[in-house]
């Protein structure tokens, strides 16, 4: 029998936006966070490397994936939206990169 979820996933920058070192407890609290509310976590640790623009700037990235498998419940939707306000501030950036779509689990 499968199951369909809902995965929601945010690539975590390593380095905040001027090129210092994301602290370590940045990257724990918020697996930590995603853990206690959803039972589960998942984190790729493979360095993720990205370039993107704003405002006439080049920006440079280095990411990991941090992923959660949820039901299809509005009320994780909610969560991450609101998450992700959090996300930017604990890790000083300009956006987050979170995505979600359904999967299923066999």
């Amino acid at each position: 029998m499968s199951r369909q979820l809902r995965r929601f996933e945010v690539l975590l920058p390593l380095r905040l936006n001027d090129g210092t070192p994301v602290p370590d407890a940045a990257v724990a609290d918020t697996l930590i966070e995603l853990e206690e509310r959803f039972g589960a976590v998942s984190c790729e640790t493979q360095t993720i490397r990205g370039r993107w623009r704003a405002e006439g700037q080049t920006y440079r990235d280095d990411l990991i994936r941090v992923f959660v498998d949820v039901d299809d419940d509005p009320e994780h939707r909610e969560f991450f939206v609101a998450f992700k306000d959090v996300l930017k501030a604990r890790f000083q950036q300009l956006d987050i990169w979170l995505t979600t779509y359904l999967i299923e689990v066999l």
